[in-house]
């Protein structure tokens, strides 16, 4: 056992540290290292990969030695556009294999090799992003006189509503059906760019804006107009010329899967369109085919909502008008005079695929190719809740919302059934208790399966639109919600704060309207202590993220997961931070290894956050005593 026992400091990944190139061109050739405690066990360090269909082994050499570390250095050609490897760590007489996901005795698959993405690009202002997401018409009102008027319209047989006192509490959806306008506009998230940066905030991840007659604006009438009740399309550009002058950037949210079956293109029930406008009155028109449509004028519906018809994109004309053309809806928006810098595309899981036809892989890398040719930097991050790795190829997504990494098990340690099984008459009935060690392998068995540059670009989250505010619940401990958010802020990936957490915004946990509620602005000094200490933190957590170079580009680690008491850390070669998260109900004293990461010799144990704590190195393990539904956040150097 003591002679294995240098296999708990083997460490590579695939940032600068260890890749000499993390984004190589096809054709170059880039040096891959690896680190260990010097050993005289170790015999042999091999690099395998495989290369078109090939199996390479490349015996790496002992590169140079620091405090008590060996570094092993190969340089290797990328030639196909993922390079996949993996090392084999060899013994007087054993051989042993590590992957991303963990070291073993036998060889494993490749299904979580250490990948490479070749000749891909995303840019480097993601790896220190802080979002912040906008419901838009509930964050800000800056222009009163744009405002929809009551019964200014009719949908789905139901009257639109302005509501005229922004603190009222939203109706459910059974009394507004989503028509329910406070009247937030795009010249209200301008007014609020200073708090959001001084909050820590430097990207904006912004729900739908484009025409629509629901308060949500997931069913577009017009791709080609910003909603004029958030001020149009000069608001959006003036919004982001104001966010560029602050390098800020902006995310928006589309859903090009389908659109409102009173869209232009559609137009069913003639209220914003004349009928001989769009394909449902009118089967020779251009939009005809655009849609699904039966014998019987019946037409296929996404998730079965009626109003809301799905695109079929075996339309050629549907693909220019979406992404081919100059002047097509994806490409409009991402150039001047709008300049935004990334998509969120809704229901990506579903988009071009269902029983009538899928040509969902085609399409995603056909857009890709579309949308980069005019302009290189811009990011398709999308809405999946499931395991999407294979998707993560360089050629389709560059990053996803993460509820399967961490957003859905994050909910679940803090004691709130899955998203997805609460749903099932089965499975709803059984409130899931989650482990540490659970956790830890729900993280790590979908990061394992990323390439790094991707696991760099995950959206991380707790709460968003269509989740309850999990704090709301009353059988959720708040301090280990914050706890939670520590871990958020501290994980490889963007962070992404849903509008009001900061202020711990208040809600129902019993609907998704309840999460819905119009931002508090009352100022944060006459809010209670609670609600102040949320939001330093969140503030103190959000600037970190900017500037440590742990989190911008750091390693990862989990380095203690027992009971409910998980530790991770990232870390340099100069600096480690540690997220302790608690959900026990006593305190404990834990310790764990820090040595293997080279802190054993740290001298300066700090707690970011203000929180009292006992901790100290001995040997090569920290001991310290972690109290009941607390987290801390820690970091190690030496003076």
């Amino acid at each position: 056992m003591v002679m294995k026992s240098f296999l708990n400091s083997v460490y590579s990944d695939g940032s600068s540290l260890y890749v000499s190139n993390p984004k190589p061109r096809q054709g170059e050739t880039i040096e891959i290292r690896l680190k260990v405690k010097a050993t005289k066990h170790l015999r042999h360090v091999i690099l395998r990969s495989r290369e078109y269909g090939r199996e390479h082994l490349y015996e790496m050499k002992k590169d140079r030695s620091s405090r008590g570390f060996d570094w092993y250095k190969v340089s290797v050609v990328v030639h196909e556009k993922v390079f996949s490897y993996q090392f084999y760590l060899v013994t007087a007489d054993e051989v042993f294999y590590y992957t991303q996901h963990r070291i073993t005795d036998f060889m494993p698959d490749e299904s979580r090799d250490f990948k490479i993405l070749v000749d891909y690009d995303s840019p480097d202002w993601m790896k220190n992003a802080v979002f912040y997401q906008i419901f838009p018409d509930r964050f800000r009102n800056g222009r009163p006189d744009l405002h929809v008027s009551d019964g200014e319209y009719t949908y789905r047989g139901h009257l639109v509503q302005q509501i005229k006192d922004w603190n009222k509490p939203p109706a459910m959806y059974e009394e507004s059906f989503c028509l329910d306008f406070y009247g937030g506009d795009l010249y209200g998230i301008i007014e609020k760019l200073d708090y959001l940066q001084d909050l820590g905030v430097n990207a904006i991840y912004l729900n739908p804006i484009f025409w629509a007659p629901s308060m949500h604006r997931y069913d577009a009438l017009d791709y080609d107009l910003v909603d004029p009740y958030l001020g149009g399309n000069e608001a959006l550009a003036e919004l982001t010329n104001e966010m560029h002058a602050r390098n800020m950037h902006l995310m928006l949210d589309i859903s090009v899967n389908h659109v409102s079956s009173d869209a232009k293109w559609f137009n069913r029930d003639g209220v914003f369109y004349p009928t001989d406008v769009g394909a449902y009155h009118n089967p020779d028109s251009v939009e005809r085919d655009f849609f699904f449509f039966e014998e019987d004028n019946s037409y296929y519906q996404w998730a079965g909502v009626e109003t809301m018809p799905t695109l079929n994109y075996t339309s050629e004309r549907l693909r220019d008008k979406v992404y081919r053309d100059d002047d097509a809806v994806l490409k409009k928006w991402i150039l001047p005079p709008y300049n935004v810098d990334a998509w969120r595309f809704d229901v990506a899981d579903v988009f071009a695929r269902n029983e009538h036809a899928d040509v969902h892989e085609e399409v995603w890398r056909e857009m890709r190719q579309e949308l980069t040719s005019v302009k290189p930097e811009i990011i398709l991050l999308v809405e999946e809740w499931t395991d999407c790795t294979p998707m993560f190829d360089g050629k389709t997504w560059d990053s996803t919302m993460n509820y399967f990494g961490y957003g859905r098990p994050a909910r679940i340690f803090l004691g709130e059934p899955d998203h997805f099984s609460r749903r099932h008459d089965v499975l709803g009935k059984i409130r899931p208790e989650m482990s540490a060690a659970d956790f830890k392998a729900r993280i790590l068995q979908f990061y394992a399966r990323l390439p790094h540059v991707i696991q760099g670009q995950m959206l991380n989250h707790i709460n968003t639109h269509d989740l309850t505010r999990i704090y709301n619940d009353p059988a959720v401990n708040r301090d280990e919600f914050f706890s939670m958010v520590i871990l958020m802020f501290t994980l490889p990936g963007m962070p992404s704060i849903y509008y009001g957490d900061e202020r711990l915004l208040d809600g129902r946990h019993t609907d998704l309207e309840g999460a819905r509620f119009p931002m508090d602005w009352s100022p944060i000094e006459t809010a209670d202590e609670v609600t102040r200490k949320n939001f330093e933190r969140y503030r103190l957590l959000a600037h970190l993220k900017q500037t440590s170079s742990a989190l911008i580009d750091g390693g990862f680690k989990i380095l203690y997961a027992d009971g409910r008491i998980m530790v991770s850390a990232r870390f340099t070669e100069d600096e480690m931070l540690l997220t302790v998260f608690s959900g026990e109900s006593k305190d404990r004293d834990i310790r764990f290894n820090v040595g293997d990461l080279g802190f054993a010799d740290a001298d300066l144990i700090e707690e970011l956050l203000g929180r009292e704590v006992s901790a100290r190195i001995e040997g090569e393990d920290l001991l310290m005593t972690v109290n009941a539904h607390t987290g801390y956040l820690l970091r190690l150097s030496e003076n």
